[in-house]
């Protein structure tokens, strides 16, 4: 059995006060700024394709991306691992929930041979959450890194894993495969955990992205914007995620994927996003790409650049 992993002591107040400069109302229709590209072109055609060949799961459809005709057309997707229901009920997610099941273990091989077929130099792998199984999905995970690394050992490699309920001991057989980047999304700020992120929490995520700092692994992080939380709070946040020396921050704005979800309590404009970023990286969060559009795995590869370069 996994050794018990305790709780992290937080410096972040878990019930900061609400900003008074903002309307909590559900606003009404979205502004110009959060209007996406229209999919299509060769490209997008050849990544639909190879996804389709390989019946594989993506983040970008099954989760709703509104970027997805923008990176399909750039020859880009996140591959989704371990099938397409998740065992998490979070309110903000697309992603069906459910009893996932068996999974396909032939998936790992066919992520490779698509990763090699797409010619990518940069890869994002994501997955469901799968609390069902007794290694939560950890096995899979380090296979297909290895079949990755295999496939295109050229290819540099980003992992957007689950918490695995905070057991570091499962995160280990991940980066024993050897990912580049190791991103886990606290999502939003304290207060809203419980009703954004259900199970999911600070002390699990805590618990991750410090473990992998601490094994030499670059870490990187997301927050949504327009579910309910006030500036300070955000700031908070923010000022939490740089304590833990994380690499990678990105900010996006909160999209209702249905009425069954949370939803958008306001439109963050594209000048706060800017804000936001000069914020987070004075105070200490080296790369933060801030913006309406901005997905944890948006221009990825771009996003990563100065990491490999030495560049800020």
């Amino acid at each position: 059995m996994a050794p018990e992993v305790p709780a992290p002591a937080l410096s972040i107040p878990v019930s900061a006060s609400r900003s008074t400069s903002h309307s909590m109302r559900p606003p009404h229709g979205k502004p110009a700024w959060l209007k996406a590209k229209i999919p299509g072109g060769e490209a997008y055609s050849k990544v639909r394709a190879t996804v389709e060949a390989h019946g594989l799961n993506t983040v970008c459809q099954s989760a709703s991306c509104p970027n997805l005709g923008e990176c399909w057309a750039k020859g880009t997707a996140t591959f989704m691992i371990l099938g397409n229901i998740c065992t998490r009920g979070c309110r903000f997610c697309d992603v069906p929930k459910g009893r996932p099941g068996t999974y396909d273990r032939e998936e790992p091989a066919r992520v490779a041979d698509s990763v090699r077929l797409m010619g990518l130099k940069y890869a994002v792998i994501t997955s469901v959450a799968r609390d069902d199984l007794p290694d939560q999905g950890a096995d899979v995970w380090a296979e297909t890194i290895r079949q990755v690394r295999l496939a295109a050992p050229e290819c540099r490699l980003e992992v957007l894993i689950p918490d695995m309920q905070g057991n570091l001991e499962l995160v280990d057989r991940i980066l024993a495969a050897g990912p580049d980047i190791l991103n886990h999304n606290f999502e939003t700020v304290p207060r809203l955990q419980r009703s954004v992120r259900g199970r999911g929490n600070i002390a699990d995520s805590t618990a991750v992205l410090s473990h992998a700092k601490e094994r030499g692994f670059a870490t990187k992080t997301s927050l949504m914007l327009g579910l309910g939380e006030g500036e300070a709070e955000l700031q908070e946040m923010i000022k939490y995620i740089a304590s833990l020396k994380v690499d990678i921050l990105t900010m996006g704005q909160y999209l209702q994927p249905s009425r069954e979800h949370l939803p958008v309590t306001r439109f963050v404009p594209p000048a706060e996003f800017e804000s936001l970023r000069i914020y987070a990286l004075e105070n200490g969060i080296r790369i933060c790409t801030s913006a309406p559009m901005v997905r944890s795995s948006y221009k990825a590869d771009e996003q990563s650049a100065p990491l490999f370069t030495g560049a800020r």
